[in-house]
């Protein structure tokens, strides 16, 4: 029946003794029970072994006196041989689970004698352990209380070590050893950490609950750095990917030790796991890998949220507003919540009386008195499952019944119109559990004022019980509606809107010691500061870690699987024309796109010819596929027939190399951009150069073409955007080329590439700087450095996709892969190459890329790694052209060569 929760906050358990508890002794109501005593830092307990009688929790600070019972009793010494007796006398002791009940603790006033006979040969420092802890109770400041008993603690740490024995091999091989506290909600455990080649143990100071605690590094899947008691000194551990609870969480009494744990455990891993950051989980959650639940469960992890820290307990929203109808209709907007305003931003009437109040007020200035996650709101949701949880938090009293959780509607109306109620949700909202909403355990939580006893948690008429409200509650949050809007809440919460002049302007403004780096517990010399301080702050609660600075990219929704709705927050959507039991050719293309990448590792070479000079630079293809275009260094453009296998044309503008290619729409005219600051038109029925373009002031590195409009890039430091009107080849006369628009750059500009809409342009420069341009406007939306960027391409949307190019990827000299959000300018995924990568393709999540060396690769962007190598070229791979269906690629080499492969299902 024990457990630490029995404690007081900060409060440490040392040891226990077997024992028995006399009480009113050599009186007519004498009782005697056996069981065990603890001792603890600030209190005595002890624990019956029969269930029936209750723990007594003996407060140190409330004892009048402390002895051997050979002192009492004069006349009656004991002998050496005889058990050790101790006499306690107090004021005022506490019952604990009385009939093994749980509920609030029953006080006894009043001065009373307890006696316990020690069962071992009497020990002179249980006595004096005991005036040592008595005399720090007693002390009057809270921070001189502190320092006593961390002192009492580092001694007997110092004195003790881990138990080697304890190792679950001879063979094992140490690599450090240090103290530390195994930390649970409310409570910490101190004892002796042990790092292995093999093992990470625990020994908990008191071995309870158990001797040892042991993780297998082999088994360790996820390890994070926390922020414990606003110091960085916390480690968690998890031996499962998506588990919302870890295996073990240690808080290090330095920075160092902690640091070096870490080290070691990572180090041991890094080889197993790929290391995920909140932009990898950014990038999986876009594309539709993981969930908005294990989405905003791995923030929460990032963001040091723990479920073993309750003032750093994970946050969810609050998504439904609507708790009074009879059926929950996910298709209407108006039964979410707006998720783009804080909770206490949600009333306007509310609001206005706290941004008044905010406006007045003197610094710091914060609008909210309270926050929307502390260990109170936890426990409020979590009482029934947890009441000793509640008992140890409120000194052994459940709330009033009152102010229970009783209503689920109750509760939301109180969170929109309370003056001091801004909470959000805890994941258990969003789980399969559905206890924490019924008093299985037959609580006795006290009577309401209309006289109602509080029982299970009223639920809104739309659910059925606790287990439809759940599955209806995870359906609200993976709904279309939610999966457009969750990125506002996630700016309020964990992004750009949680500090600074965006949080005020978003009405999201705590007290400012709830933010990380509010406060400098180490530049307070006070002891008795410090200890208000932290009590303070971390019963008030803690603004989660910010994980991002600028604006969240929105989650990719599919067309067809998306409703249509217009609100304040979103762009309407059109609905799919085609009818639920319909196929359309779209959605057929879109099922041979995607079997193609599914299986682009069965890429096989086909043919290959040695066609150039120089290394080849550039690959067009026309609509039936039987003729190749290439441009090449040595200047010149041919024309491959892929029926005869034999080049049928080669044409030279001038003596400079040709940087690209391109077919305009009805096969008609190959465009080519050279170095010599041209741009040529050749006409493929002719058989001749048709036109030329002098627009640049130095190399033209790559064209594009879309409706009329050519796009071209050079090394003059701009983006030129052209409207052409074809001349009549017959007749002799020339294109005609009207200047639309000049995109300026610092530098010389490398490459361009147009979204699948043709309204947005990305430039990459040679410095790595990568632009985006609204092409109607020619203004920049974004500008994202990656240095020494060469390549990029958007992402190529499949049918239902092909108005939201979203997200770009990029790659050049500096050996990485990025992608970035189009939408925000985010940078947010980074995979590392092991050599240049000079032209790919890609899906979205498979990327098939051509490298320095000749191979090509595939990669699982998402993954971060290579799953796929194919032998190619014999020098580095330079362009790469890839059919709509995306099972037929060409590559160019530096080896002059082309190459045709093919997938082989």
């Amino acid at each position: 029946r024990f457990s630490l929760l029995l404690l007081n906050l900060e409060e440490y358990y040392f040891e226990q003794y077997t024992a028995n508890h006399i009480l009113n002794k050599d009186c007519k109501d004498e009782r005697k029970s056996r069981g065990s005593l603890k001792i603890c830092s600030k209190s005595i307990i002890f624990e019956p072994d029969d269930n029936i009688q209750p723990i007594i929790k003996i407060p140190l600070r409330d004892c009048i006196s402390i002895k051997a019972q050979e002192d009492n009793e004069e006349n009656k010494p004991f002998t050496r041989n005889r058990s050790g007796g101790i006499s306690v006398v107090c004021s005022q002791v506490f019952l604990i689970k009385e009939r093994n009940i749980i509920a609030p603790y029953k006080t006894v006033r009043g001065r009373t004698e307890h006696l316990f006979q020690l069962n071992f040969a009497w020990k002179e420092d249980v006595v004096q352990t005991l005036h040592q802890l008595c005399r720090a109770s007693c002390l009057e400041k809270m921070g001189d209380q502190a320092a006593m008993i961390t002192a009492i603690l580092q001694s007997r740490l110092a004195r003790t070590s881990f138990d080697k024995r304890r190792f679950q091999s001879f063979s094992e091989t140490l690599h450090m050893e240090c103290k530390a506290e195994m930390v649970t909600p409310l409570v910490t455990n101190p004892g002796h950490v042990c790092v292995t080649d093999a093992n990470l143990y625990f020994q908990p100071l008191n071995g309870y609950p158990k001797p040892v605690v042991q993780i297998t590094l082999q088994n360790v899947r996820r390890i994070y750095k926390r922020r414990h008691g606003l110091m960085p000194l916390g480690l968690e551990v998890f031996c499962t990917e998506n588990d919302l609870c870890s295996d073990i969480y240690l808080k290090f009494y330095n920075y160092q030790d902690r640091d070096e744990v870490y080290f070691l455990i990572a180090t041991y891993i890094e080889n197993h796991i790929a290391e995920h950051t909140a932009e990898s989980y950014m990038l999986q959650w876009q594309r539709g890998h993981i969930s908005n639940y294990q989405y905003l469960l791995h923030l929460n992890n990032l963001a040091d949220r723990s479920c073993n820290d309750l003032s750093q307990y994970p946050v969810f929203p609050w998504i439904i507003a609507d708790y009074s109808s009879s059926v929950l209709d996910l298709t209407k907007p108006e039964t979410f919540r707006d998720l783009s305003k804080p909770v206490g931003a949600l009333n306007k009437e509310r609001l206005d009386r706290l941004v008044t109040r905010y406006q007045e007020m003197s610094d710091p200035k914060f609008m909210y008195g309270s926050h929307y996650s502390s260990p109170g709101y936890v426990l409020f949701y979590l009482v029934r499952v947890a009441p000793e949880y509640m008992l140890c938090l409120q000194n052994g009293k459940f709330d009033h019944a009152d102010r229970m959780f009783n209503s689920i509607a109750e509760t939301w109306k109180n969170c929109l119109d309370g003056a001091t109620d801004f909470k959000e949700l805890i994941p258990e909202f969003y789980e399969n559990d559905s206890s924490f909403l019924v008093n299985s355990l037959k609580l006795d939580l006290g009577k309401r004022q209309g006289g109602k006893m509080v029982e299970d948690v009223e639920l809104p008429p739309w659910a059925s019980g606790p287990d439809d409200f759940l599955q209806k509650s995870q359906e609200a949050l993976e709904s279309p509606y939610v999966s457009e809007h969750l990125h506002e809440w996630i700016d309020i919460i964990f992004g750009y809107k949680q500090k600074g002049s965006e949080a005020v302007a978003a009405h999201n403004v705590f007290h400012p010691l709830t933010y990380e780096g509010g406060v400098d517990l180490n530049s307070i010399m006070d002891p008795n500061e410090k200890v208000a301080l932290l009590t303070q702050i971390l019963e008030f609660g803690q603004t989660p870690k910010q994980l991002f600075t600028t604006p969240h990219p929105q989650r990719i929704i599919p067309k067809l699987k998306s409703l249509s709705r217009t609100s304040s927050h979103s762009i309407s959507i059109a609905e799919s024309p085609a009818s639920p039991n319909e196929e359309s050719f779209e959605d057929l293309t879109e099922e041979s796109i995607t079997l193609a990448w599914n299986n682009i590792a069965k890429l096989k070479l086909d043919q290959q010819y040695k066609i150039h000079k120089e290394a080849i630079t550039g690959i067009a293809v026309t609509c039936n596929g039987s003729s190749v275009f290439t441009t090449s260094q040595d200047s010149t453009l041919k024309m491959f027939s892929k029926d005869s296998k034999t080049i049928q044309r080669s044409v030279s503008f001038s003596n400079m190399a040709l940087s690209s290619c391109l077919i305009l729409p009805g096969d008609t005219t190959v465009i080519s951009s050279s170095w010599d600051n041209h741009i040529y038109f050749y006409s493929i029925a002719f058989g001749r150069q048709q036109d030329v373009l002098m627009g640049h002031d130095d190399a033209v590195s790559k064209i594009c073409w879309c409706d009329g409009r050519l796009f071209s890039a050079s090394w003059d430091s701009t983006v030129k955007v052209w409207h052409c009107v074809p001349g009549e080849t017959l007749s002799n006369k020339k294109h005609h080329f009207e200047l639309l628009a000049e995109l300026e750059h610092d530098v010389s500009v490398n490459t361009i590439d147009l979204n699948a809409a043709n309204t947005i342009l990305a430039s990459g420069t040679k410095e790595g700087t990568i632009s985006v341009w609204d092409i109607t406007t020619a203004t920049v939306l974004h500008q994202t450095e990656c240095l020494n960027m060469l390549f990029l391409l958007f992402l190529l949307f499949a049918s239902y996709f092909c108005t939201d190019s979203r997200h770009l990827l990029s790659t050049g000299e500096d050996c990485c892969f990025k992608v970035i959000d189009v939408q925000t300018g985010m940078l947010i995924s980074s995979v590392t190459t092991e050599e240049p990568q000079r032209c790919f393709k890609w899906d979205g999540n498979t990327i098939l890329s051509g490298s320095q060396s000749g191979e090509l690769l595939i990669w699982d962007l998402l993954g971060g790694k290579v799953t796929e190598r194919i032998k190619g070229h014999t020098g580095a791979v330079m362009s790469m052209w890839m059919n709509e269906q995306c099972n037929s690629v060409i590559t160019g080499g530096e080896d002059k060569q082309i190459m045709f492969w093919k997938l082989q299902y």
